[in-house]
């Protein structure tokens, strides 16, 4: 059985439109130079292989570039490493329901 559509409020649909034009982003650069993670766990956070990463960071013609999808993980990442201790529980679990442990302690 389906669920009737959720129609959208003004206010849901100005949400929609702010966040279609967030540019939320961060360079591999600059998450290393502030957070120090090694190259295999920024490569875990962005669901990369090390050796990518280790392109990220390569000068020449070998280098690689990330994805506007690998520099919206590494934002979000930084987002929630400065803010962890404002993040309530019961949100961590809503955005991780199958994680073993949704507990930022």
């Amino acid at each position: 059985m389906m669920k009737k559509q959720h129609t959208l409020t003004d206010r849901e649909r100005n949400l929609i439109a702010v966040y279609s034009q967030c540019q939320l982003r961060m360079t591999p650069r600059q998450f290393y130079a502030k957070w120090g993670l090694s190259y295999e766990e920024i490569a875990f956070i962005c669901s990369r292989s090390d050796s990518t990463v280790r392109g990220w960071f390569r000068k020449g013609k070998n280098r690689r570039f990330p994805t506007a999808v690998d520099l919206r993980h590494l934002a979000l990442m930084d987002f929630l490493l400065e803010h962890f201790e404002e993040i309530p529980e019961a949100l961590v679990a809503f955005l991780c329901p199958h994680c073993e442990e949704n507990s930022l302690d």
